[in-house]
């Protein structure tokens, strides 16, 4: 006749596999959670360093340029996001954006008084084994007084570049 330690044998594992199960996805949900405010951060702190650099940097496509990477601190920081998701325009007072003509961009700068960095349409992949789904981010935008957009006292400019 079994005895009831034999009856028992194995209700560990068993358990074990049930309570670790709950165990790791909480465990993986919190990591993520962490993942994701790290990202939603670092993405703010893009378009503020952006929107830095754009206020003081020439008004030309190769600034632009410059400006995009430098405020992903040159890449690799956030996964998925590339220097062309990271949009800079220029403001006018009244809310009217100014587009730069690309062969004389210097006399679009009497106009520009705000220098707007923002992205838009980030896509967060989250890492949780089994859950492979994506976080729509919410758009991220910075918008700052103008300031000498690259122009010095003297009246030369400066490259950023």
């Amino acid at each position: 006749m079994p005895t009831n330690k034999n009856k028992q044998r194995g209700a560990t594992s068993v358990e074990f596999a049930i309570i670790g199960v709950v165990f790791f996805m909480v465990l993986f949900a919190v990591i993520e959670f962490g993942r994701l405010m790290f990202v939603m951060e670092t993405l703010d702190e893009i378009t503020r360093r952006g929107a830095r650099l754009a206020a003081v940097c020439p008004v030309d496509a190769a600034s632009v340029s410059f400006v995009q990477n430098q405020a992903m601190f040159n890449g690799g920081v956030v996964a998925g996001l590339e220097a062309e998701m990271i949009n800079v325009t220029f403001w006018e007072q009244d809310g009217t954006e100014v587009i730069p003509d690309p062969a004389d961009p210097e006399s679009a700068i009497p106009l520009i008084d705000y220098v707007r960095v923002g992205i838009d349409n980030f896509q967060h992949q989250m890492l949780i084994p089994t859950l492979n789904f994506t976080i729509p981010m919410p758009d991220f935008n910075t918008t700052i007084p103008s300031e000498s957009l690259g122009v010095h006292p003297d009246g030369s400019s400066a490259s950023c570049s």
